[in-house]
């Protein structure tokens, strides 16, 4: 009896022995092999995906300068042929009309000279035809000229520091052209461009304030608001955002806006 006793008794110590060793090790923590939590590898996962998914975000980003900068160009170059159609347009009316007035002049001095009697003293071929009109073309001084070797420095030969200098001098020799609100943009995105936030900035509101019925505005105003959200004031940036949407629903600058415009309310939900 007594040896059963003692041979239960060893097998109830290890037993308990053993219970204790399965507790202790239920307990410790999950370690790799080298050291590592695995709460620690799951966070180091987190973040390479928070930073890979930044990283893209910042990517895609500056596609859409790039694809905006390129939409610039194209709207220039459109402008350009546009406005060298338009004078092709004007200079053909220009000649039929000259045409007609020199037929009629013409028909004029036919009409007298066939009608006229001669008198006395009088040379009949003394009667001479009525000089044709001058042209009412007033020539604009080299300013349309001076707009398109400024765009042609942008679209065509790409000197975009001589492009500055270029715009600057059209603006101060014709402040009051029908060319101004496009120039004051274009010398706006070229100071954009250069990351002169100041100055692209003034060229941009001097579009959006003074020239209201141009259809540069709503690129002005969201060039306003990507410049207030690179300098870090994202109420600002919000607000200028949400007056695109609001005011030019149908424009291209509209898609642009609202895309960045959910971009900050996405990165600051409270703001």
């Amino acid at each position: 009896m007594t040896f059963l006793a003692n041979k239960t008794l060893k097998m109830g110590v290890t037993l308990s022995a053993a219970l204790a060793v399965s507790t202790a090790f239920a307990q410790a923590p999950v370690v790799d092999a080298n050291g590592g939590s695995e709460l620690e590898q799951r966070i180091a996962v987190l973040e390479r995906i928070v930073k890979s998914r930044t990283e893209m975000q910042h990517r895609l980003q500056s596609q859409l300068d790039n694809m905006q900068m390129e939409v610039d160009q194209l709207r220039g170059a459109v402008e350009v042929n546009t406005n060298e159609l338009q004078k092709v347009l004007e200079r053909q009316r220009e000649l039929y009309l000259e045409i007609d007035k020199r037929v009629e002049a013409l028909k004029q001095s036919g009409a007298l000279q066939g009608s006229a009697m001669p008198s006395a003293g009088v040379d009949s071929g003394s009667v001479s035809s009525p000089a044709a009109p001058a042209s009412t073309q007033a020539p604009q001084a080299g300013e349309d000229e001076a707009y398109e070797n400024a765009v042609n420095l942008i679209l065509k030969s790409r000197e975009y520091d001589k492009a500055i200098p270029a715009f600057q001098s059209f603006i101060s020799r014709f402040p009051n052209s029908g060319y101004a609100p496009n120039a004051h943009y274009w010398l706006g995105q070229l100071l954009f461009n250069k990351q002169q936030w100041s100055e692209a900035s003034e060229q941009f509101n001097i579009v959006a304030n003074r020239f209201t019925d141009s259809t540069k505005r709503p690129d002005a105003l969201l060039k306003l608001g990507v410049i207030a959200e690179r300098t870090g004031d994202s109420a600002t940036a919000k607000q200028l955002f949400q007056q695109v949407v609001n005011e030019y629903p149908d424009s291209s600058a509209k898609r642009l806006a609202e895309s960045r415009l959910n971009n900050l309310k996405l990165a600051n939900p409270s703001g």
